[in-house]
């Protein structure tokens, strides 16, 4: 009998070619990291090892919110914060690559208060004259040993890279800015965003060049129950840029799988996203959207990750719901695979902990059915 391989299933399943065991996965706050430390002290924190998560994560350091690679950036030792942020801050802030600044929130358990480096540039020149992270100056020779080491292991490689270039854009410009700026045709937002696309590209590659199994990429385009802006303006602005991303990954390494993160409502821009080469679509809120919806029109074309609800059913649910709703997923997926079903988001503290238990239950149940 051969020896089970987590990752070669997972890729499997992604690509809906069959399983032998659904996957299990999660994402802990850290105040459900301690509780897992408390009841599980023999296991060195190592919450996805524990459950049998099937990856491992490896952080872009372009990643908006990825501090701890930060020193890897050329020039973030050196960036002058005072000039863009000349009133300050009143609690601790720490600075991501593209020198936005995370301002510690007494009032939120990990959320931080968000600042805008070029909330007030005024002209094409404020953005060119802008400190840009000099991705090409990094060292990547760490990269490649590290993919090799996950892939001893038999586990896939996921590269978290979202906020690619849409969120990116407005976590330095500023939201409101960066619409106006782009409802105005200003070249203002054309640079921003065609420079934030080129420096993604270049890191796409590099990942691809890596050997990488699967590319993390997203940006938020949905509300609640809404496009957060017009076909249009994404058809002009965000979808060419996010398919030459994606084509510098591919280019390199053809059968690399492409996950795009968006919460909300994204069911308009489904087709564009499989047009652009996605493969994955995460995180499939079952607040927002119907994933036997989803799957009807476009599980033949398209895998899914998530859809297990974390504003409603993880925190407030029944360890019996659930159950009931890890199993409803799985089976409308069925066993040629389509769908990693996991919490569309990190677990807050609000999660109780019979509920974790619950899902990972759940998941490994409709696995021993056959």
């Amino acid at each position: 009998m051969n020896k089970y391989n987590p990752r070669k299933d997972l890729l499997q399943l992604y690509r809906r070619e069959g399983f032998e065991r659904a996957p299990v996965g999660m994402h802990f706050c850290p105040a459900l990291d301690e509780e897992f430390k408390r009841r599980h002290p023999d296991q060195g924190g190592d919450y996805l090892q524990f459950f049998g998560a099937p990856y491992r994560i490896i952080y872009d350091p372009g990643f908006a919110w990825n501090f701890d690679e930060v020193w890897r950036v050329p020039g973030r030792d050196q960036f002058d914060w005072h000039k863009f942020y000349p009133k300050g801050f009143r609690h601790a802030v720490k600075f991501d690559a593209w020198g936005v600044a995370h301002e510690d929130n007494p009032e939120a358990h990990h959320m931080t208060l968000m600042h805008h480096p070029l909330e007030n540039a005024s002209s094409l020149d404020d953005l060119v004259a802008y400190p840009w992270p000099e991705f090409e100056k990094i060292d990547y020779s760490y990269l490649k040993p590290k993919v090799e080491e996950i892939h001893a292991k038999n586990l896939a490689v996921f590269v978290w890279a979202e906020c690619t270039v849409w969120e990116t854009a407005w976590y330095l410009r500023n939201m409101e800015n960066l619409f106006v700026d782009m409802a105005g045709d200003d070249p203002m937002a054309e640079y921003l965003l065609d420079k934030i696309t080129d420096l993604a590209c270049f890191r796409a590659r590099k990942f691809a060049e890596a050997d990488v199994d699967i590319l993390g990429l997203g940006d938020d385009i949905g509300m609640q129950s809404a496009p957060m802006m017009s076909m249009e303006m994404y058809q002009t602005w965000l979808k060419p840029r996010l398919a030459r991303v994606i084509a510098a990954a591919k280019s390199v390494k053809p059968d690399i799988l492409i996950s795009y993160h968006s919460c909300g409502y994204v069911l308009p821009f489904i087709e564009d996203l499989i047009e652009c080469g996605v493969d994955i679509l995460n995180p499939v809120q079952p607040e927002c959207m119907d994933f036997a919806e989803l799957h009807a029109r476009y599980g033949d074309r398209l895998s899914f990750s998530g859809t297990i609800g974390t504003q409603q059913l993880m925190p407030y649910g029944t360890p019996a719901q659930v159950r009931s709703e890890v199993l409803r997923n799985l089976e409308i997926a069925g066993k040629k695979g389509g769908l990693f079903c996991c919490p569309t988001h990190m677990l807050e503290p609000e999660v109780p902990w019979a509920n974790v238990e619950a899902y990972v239950a759940a998941v490994r149940e409709f696995s021993h059915r056959g």
